[in-house]
């Protein structure tokens, strides 16, 4: 029999566990609360108020009183919230604010609260899949592509031009000239807006599985009136037989790759779809394959969580491999090299603290 399993707690140790679990409760309660506060616009109305009852404050907000008056309260107690010893007004910490607000320059995170209150609600559907096998497919996650697009927003679009672009030397030149470019779960589509209006003599495709977000990204790019970007609702499985040949100068994917069904054959194809003097920039998770590696990973529990109920079930709801978010620069890597891309460069970059940037190059393909 095994001796470790009839060890008895350390009561000092017993403690500080039962002690470290109020903590995540209280935690997920302010995560939650933080979610609303930002799809209601509770901190942006804040933001801008001096200390207000909470009348006062609903009333800025268009919100009914009774809500965000427990609202007030449970954001008071987390900290982010400051109020009078009378309890009688309320103000949003000033420390707090560039974080829940959508304020330039800031590093806005609010928006990431978001993905909690989404996942909980395929809770049920994951319990099966523990039990069962099998996925929950994207149809499952209500507003996914609208979280993303957000999450998009902080970490791609605003720092192209400064932070990523510049990892390939001579992208931006040839952008300027005139090259061909595909970004392979694009989903809204906003990276690419960005970059067709901004070097209009490049021409952009998108590809994504998700119908609804390609329509989004089509509509969106009549109405600014873009005639260099096109989209198209794509399942990618079969990439590595279905991708054109050497059609394109320059490939990205943002934090799509380790979510296909098969990343392998997304990945083969994306290197049968490149030009012999192509270039593929790959934004993905920053982790080891090694979760022993993982341990003091700043998000780890949250992007290990996200995978477990995002990343690798939606994989396997399409008979994938499941590789999941934490899949690792190891793995990642092995299956570039399969792929045929020599030599692969990683980057960080100081503006993102989730993602590695890997630049690759058609090579010869690993066996």
């Amino acid at each position: 029999m095994c001796t470790t399993c009839q060890m008895k707690p350390d009561p000092d140790q017993l403690d500080a566990c039962g002690e470290k679990y109020v903590q995540m409760l209280n935690q997920s309660a302010a995560v939650l609360m933080i979610s609303i506060g930002y799809r209601t616009g509770l901190f942006e109305t804040m933001r801008y108020l001096p200390p207000s009852p909470p009348d006062k404050i609903a009333q800025a907000a268009g919100l009914d009183e009774r809500y965000v008056r427990e609202w007030l309260g449970a954001l008071t107690v987390a900290g982010v919230v400051t109020c009078d010893d009378s309890g009688a007004h309320y103000q949003l910490d000033p420390n707090w604010s560039p974080l829940m607000t959508d304020q330039p320059g800031a590093e806005t995170l609010a928006h990431l609260a978001q993905y909690v209150p989404m996942l909980a609600l395929v809770e049920d559907r994951i319990i099966d899949c523990f039990r069962d096998g099998g996925g929950v497919p994207y149809s499952a996650y209500l507003r996914f592509h609208e979280l993303m697009e957000q999450d998009s927003g902080q970490t791609v679009v605003a720092a192209l031009e400064e932070h990523i672009l510049p990892l390939v030397p001579e992208i931006i030149p040839s952008l300027k000239k005139g090259i061909r470019v595909l970004d392979v779960g694009c989903g809204r589509g906003r990276a690419l807006h960005t970059l067709a209006a901004t070097y209009p003599k490049s021409s952009f495709v998108g590809y994504d599985i998700g119908a609804e977000a390609i329509d989004y990204a089509m509509d969106r790019a009549r109405e600014t009136g873009l005639k260099n970007v096109t989209f198209e609702a794509r399942d990618l499985t079969d990439f590595h037989e279905t991708a054109p040949e050497n059609e394109f100068d320059f490939v990205t994917a943002f934090d799509a790759v380790h979510d296909q069904a098969r990343p392998d054959h997304l990945l083969a194809g994306i290197r049968r779809a490149l030009r012999p003097d192509g270039v593929f920039l790959m934004q993905d998770i920053g982790a080891s394959s090694n979760v022993a590696e993982n341990r003091n990973h700043p998000l780890g529990t949250l992007l290990y969580s996200l995978s477990c109920m995002h990343c690798m079930t939606v994989s396997l709801a399409q008979g994938g491999l499941g590789v999941g978010a934490m899949w690792g620069e190891a793995q990642a890597r092995e299956f570039l090299a399969k792929a045929g891309f020599a030599p692969v460069e990683r980057h960080t970059c100081e503006h993102d603290i989730q993602n590695y940037y890997y630049v690759a190059r058609p090579g010869e393909t690993s066996d």
